[in-house]
């Protein structure tokens, strides 16, 4: 069933207006949808009207199924789609605010090997709706309102490969942008890729002031191959020279995410080569000691291997810094507990 949520303010206003409905229900429906009230809640819009829109559409088209809290302060959410399916969300508490991890499809065709969201391949893509309920859902779940989020940051780095599913995501950035609904800055999204150069080009000409972010995780492709598929698609030079024409069109530093792992990525050497990738553009390395994933047998580097390469790499002018570790305890990989959910219910 197709979610209310899937539709654009434009889109809702055209949906009521084929229903002869006056202009102010648009923006009474669009209120409701973002504070993410079921149909029984909603008590300023005639029943005849909620009870019309509810046989054709879905008002919440995914619940919290399930939530594991790390002493940290983490909270991973899994959520149930009504078609059954389940995806993951991660809430991240900082000084500066709330980050929510969304998930752009049901698992992953990527094949990454340190990833546990792609052991059971792609499922199917979300829709936009159901991507921007993620954030809805948890807002409210936090006691957030559409005049006093409880979201400030939103991060596209849960299950999937949002540029595997250009379209809903792009929507979803529209939507969960606009001050009229949630209002979340662009400023403060951030999307991760494993570099689909051919859509990155794409996304740089949407007008778009979120944050790219690259998961590169080697400095040559021989060492990238041997963990992420869509390195036989499209080589580092590719990669980079699209991230210099995105920061060029953008103006947006480009983020490069890197997880170091013992014995693969994590020699002084790798820190030399990825070096010298880094120059004639805005950017930054973001480096992450792996996270295990026990079904794919590769090793972490140690906190303090991972400070030394960091230092590698600011010794030669390149900014990085090494992500702060946390909800450790809660099943951290991306994918991990909707896996074991479903392994328990199987």
């Amino acid at each position: 069933m197709l979610s209310l949520l899937d539709f654009s303010y434009e889109e809702l206003e055209k949906l009521l207006g084929d229903l002869d409905q006056p202009k102010y229900r648009v923006t009474q429906l669009y209120d409701a949808l973002v504070s993410y009230k079921s149909p029984d809640e909603v008590t300023n819009i005639p029943k005849s009207l909620i009870a019309d829109l509810s046989t054709k559409y879905s008002f919440q088209p995914l619940s919290i199924y399930q939530e594991r809290k790390s002493k940290d302060g983490t909270i991973k959410f899994l959520y149930k789609l009504l078609d059954g399916n389940l995806i993951e969300g991660v809430l991240m508490k900082y000084k500066y605010g709330n980050t929510l991890c969304v998930s752009t499809q049901v698992g992953c065709r990527m094949g990454c090997k340190f990833c546990a969201s792609t052991l059971g391949g792609l499922v199917r893509n979300l829709t936009s709706g159901e991507i921007l309920a993620q954030v809805l859902c948890v807002n409210a779940y936090l006691g957030g309102t559409k005049a006093k989020r409880q979201i400030t940051n939103v991060v596209l780095m849960g299950s999937g490969e949002p540029l595997d599913n250009y379209d809903n995501v792009v929507k979803f950035l529209r939507c969960v942008s606009d001050v009229r609904g949630i209002g979340i800055s662009q400023r403060n999204i951030s999307l991760s890729t494993c570099g689909l150069v051919d859509k990155i080009d794409k996304l740089k000409d949407k007008n778009l002031q979120i944050t790219l972010t690259i998961s590169l995780h080697a400095p040559n492709d021989e060492i990238r191959r041997q963990t992420m598929p869509i390195a036989n698609k499209y080589s580092i030079k590719e990669i980079i020279d699209s991230a210099k024409r995105y920061f060029n069109k953008t103006k947006r530093r480009v983020v490069f995410e890197y997880a170091l792992i013992e014995g693969k990525n994590d020699s002084f050497e790798c820190a030399e080569m990825l070096c010298g990738l880094m120059h004639g553009f805005s950017n930054h390395i973001n480096l992450i000691p792996l996270n295990e994933v026990k079904e794919r047998g590769l090793k972490g580097t140690t906190r303090h291997r991972a400070y030394a390469f960091m230092k590698k790499l600011q010794d030669n002018g390149i900014s990085a810094t090494v992500r702060r570790t946390m909800g450790e305890d809660i099943e951290g990989a991306c994918g991990q507990l909707r896996a074991k959910v479903l392994s328990d219910t199987q």
